[in-house]
C-alpha cells in the first residue's frame, strides 16, 4: 500500500473515454451506447504539524458520473438522445447566471 500514488496514477489513465461511454447494449435489434459526463480527482500525502514530511500518509479520492444521453444505432442510422433531466439541470443554473450576467451588462450601458 506505499505506492497507492502510483498505482492510482496507473490506473486513472484508462478512465477518460472507457468511463464516459458505457458498453453498447442490443435491444429489439438497435444499438444503445450510453454516455456520461464524467470527472474524478486523487490526492495523497503526509506532513506532520512542522511541515515536514512524516512516516503518517493519507489519501482520498472521487468522481461523479453525470448521465448525457444515449446514442442509439438503428436501421435509419446512428442518433443521439439526451438525457432531458440532465439538460435541464445543467441548463437552469447556466440560463440563470446568464440572465445576471445580461442584468448586469444593460444595467452598465445604462449609466
Amino acid at each position: 500500500m506505499p505506492h497507492i500514488a502510483l498505482e492510482l496514477g496507473k490506473n486513472s489513465a484508462s478512465f477518460g473515454v472507457k468511463s464516459a461511454y458505457g458498453q453498447t447494449q442490443e435491444v429489439d435489434g438497435a444499438q444503445f451506447t450510453p454516455v456520461a459526463l464524467t470527472v474524478s480527482g486523487f490526492g495523497g500525502g503526509g506532513i506532520d504539524g512542522s511541515g515536514n514530511e512524516s512516516d503518517a500518509s493519507g489519501g482520498g479520492g472521487g468522481g461523479i458520473a453525470i448521465p448525457l444521453g444515449v446514442y442509439v444505432k438503428r436501421e435509419e442510422g446512428l442518433r443521439f438522445e439526451p438525457n432531458i433531466v440532465s439538460l435541464l439541470a445543467v441548463g437552469v443554473p447556466f440560463v440563470w447566471v446568464a440572465g445576471r450576467v445580461i442584468a448586469r451588462i444593460i444595467r452598465a450601458l445604462k449609466k
